[in-house]
């Protein structure tokens, strides 16, 4: 059998991700009005579990910009709470200002005040990939370092570069993941003449913020031509499995007399 992915030596990447705290202080630190912010708000944002921002509109010109981001913390009851922000240069000396709000419509009446066009909605902005909530996850997640988790686990991948390899659209998705599940859906170890052959598919699945699942598909075999554990990552399961049968039937075959 091939040896569990959780022994390879994963060198520590410099520097940390920041921690859900400290995400809030940065904001918090930078805000010009972060005093209006509740303490009781404050107190439990100070408890989350997890963080997550996305842009939600913008402007841009005549050297002016305004931008409006959505910052999303995941609480350790389970409910998630929102802060916007609204970040623009149209102040005195055009320097960056930052302002947060508890909900949408103090950060439209505040964005309303500028002297700039209406915001151009991050709907309308380029989407790389969409997916859609379900209604139940289909696996029971444990929140921990899952974005730290999936970046390990695409890096190692070894298979080349293709339609079936994950490529930088997912690795920019799976930064929102802030639970996974790991399940083995398949081991087997064999002899073939004198060479011994193992395959093992895991599926990890990942949450992210906005309630959808992804899973990356990784193939962990010795079908390799000096015997050593090759891992490759795929975004399906029948892609994984497609890409065991080729590995098997293309595997040399000494066999003993």
């Amino acid at each position: 059998m091939s040896v569990p992915y959780e022994t390879a030596y994963e060198p520590p990447e410099s520097p940390e991700p920041l921690t859900p705290e400290e995400h809030l202080e940065r904001l918090l630190s930078r805000a010009l009005n972060s005093f209006d912010l509740p303490d009781d708000t404050v107190r439990r944002l100070e408890r989350s579990l997890a963080y997550d921002s996305s842009l939600h509109s913008a402007h841009h010109s005549a050297g002016l910009h305004r931008e409006t981001y959505r910052h999303t913390w995941l609480l350790a009851d389970g409910s998630a709470l929102t802060l916007w922000e609204l970040v623009h240069n149209a102040g005195p000396g055009s320097q960056a200002q930052y302002e947060l709000y508890l909900d949408e419509e103090e950060a439209g009446v505040a964005t309303a005040r500028l002297p700039l066009p209406p915001d151009t909605p991050a709907g309308n902005l380029p989407v790389v990939l969409q997916l859609t909530t379900a209604n139940e996850p289909r696996h029971t997640y444990v929140p921990d370092d899952s974005a730290d988790h999936a970046r390990r686990l695409l890096r190692r991948a070894e298979n080349p570069a293709s339609v079936e390899r994950p490529g930088d659209d997912m690795a920019r998705l799976l930064r929102s993941a802030f639970a996974h599940q790991i399940t083995q859906a398949f081991g087997r170890s064999g002899l073939t003449g004198e060479a011994r052959l193992g395959f093992s598919l895991y599926e990890h699945a990942f949450l992210l913020f906005d309630g959808s699942e992804v899973s990356l598909w990784e193939v962990e075999h010795t079908a390799t031509t000096d015997g050593r554990h090759m891992c490759e990552v795929y975004v399906s399961e029948r892609a994984a499995r497609a890409a065991m049968e080729r590995r098997a039937r293309a595997f040399p075959v000494t066999r003993s007399r």
